[in-house]
């Protein structure tokens, strides 16, 4: 038995509370995962987890090694990385969890940065616009937008983006560009269901808030389709700067109503409740913030809209 290994697997399984998902982070069959499980346990003379149909259960033996176990591990991990120096990195397999648009415009076009300092690294990029179930999935860190509902997981902010009125040029010359809040109630909204969007805002300037209701007959609930709507000058839309950032700064849309401001949008690394997050996952943590601050947008980069 590679005890070291075992032990790998068997933290796995504690993080994810599935041999299933285990499996597919090691890449290895789910009888695998359980002979090694075993394996460890007759090493050990003790039993580290209550097996059920539906999950594992770890006892409280299991919980004392896997604390032990853990700590040691993760200073194995930074004792690796101090012998090797940067010029070998991390190593072993990351999954990252991100929302398609948001990865394919400001994580996948960096991602040879990271991936040049860390050559023994294997990354997984899983890419859905859904919030998944970092446990059920095997997930080492989430980035997420908005709201995290789930207060038991393990988050940390990285970044926060200015939510912004925006539409292409043509579509501001064809109907006029709104000055305040009550203007968008003439225009075609294109109203985005996800990360805290919606009909409803509350717009701030000065100590004035003034609240509307935007009325649209597109309702949209995945980025990359709002970003098309909008290109096809369907109408406006209410929208954090992240989703159109490189449009943004070369003027193929345009931001409006700068003077007014929205609720902001948080980006957030979260990882597996209750768990501490791996030397690989706190890297690409702080690589994607480093991404992020190069990519702030300021409203002295708009342009101005005509009509």
């Amino acid at each position: 038995m590679d005890r070291l290994n075992a032990i790998e697997i068997f933290i796995r399984a504690v993080d994810t509370g599935s041999f299933s998902a285990t499996a597919r982070h090691f890449n290895i069959g789910q009888p695998a995962v359980s002979k090694a499980v075993a394996q460890l346990e007759e090493w050990l003379g003790v039993k580290l987890l209550l097996r059920t149909t539906r999950a594992q259960t770890p006892t409280e033996a299991g919980t004392n090694f896997y604390q032990h176990a853990k700590r040691a591990i993760e200073q194995t991990e930074e004792a690796v990385i101090a012998a090797r120096g940067t010029a070998h990195g991390l190593s072993g397999k990351l999954r990252v969890s991100a929302a398609v648009c948001f990865a394919r415009l400001h994580i996948v076009p960096r991602l040879s940065e990271f991936l040049d300092q860390h050559p023994d690294l294997e990354l997984e990029l899983v890419l859905d616009d859904r919030n998944v179930d970092l446990v059920e999935e095997g997930i080492d860190i989430a980035l997420r937008m908005g709201n995290l509902s789930d207060s038991n997981m393990t988050a940390r902010k990285i970044a926060q983006a200015r939510r912004r009125v925006i539409a292409t040029p043509a579509y501001f010359s064809r109907y006029g560009t709104p000055k305040a809040p009550a203007d968008l109630l003439a225009h075609k909204s294109l109203i985005y269901t996800r990360d805290g969007g919606g009909e409803n805002w509350s717009f701030t300037k000065d100590s004035s808030e003034v609240s509307v209701h935007i009325q649209g007959r597109v309702k949209i609930t995945a980025t990359e389709g709002l970003r098309a709507a909008v290109f096809a000058e369907l109408g406006l839309a209410i929208v954090s700067e992240w989703a159109f950032t490189p449009e943004l700064r070369s003027g193929q849309v345009i931001s409006v109503m700068d003077d007014w401001h929205l609720p902001t949008l948080d980006l957030s690394a979260v990882y597996p409740t209750g768990r501490l997050a791996s030397t690989k996952a706190r890297q690409f943590t702080a690589f994607v913030e480093r991404c992020m601050e190069s990519y702030t947008f300021t409203p002295a980069d708009s342009m101005q809209a005509v009509g």
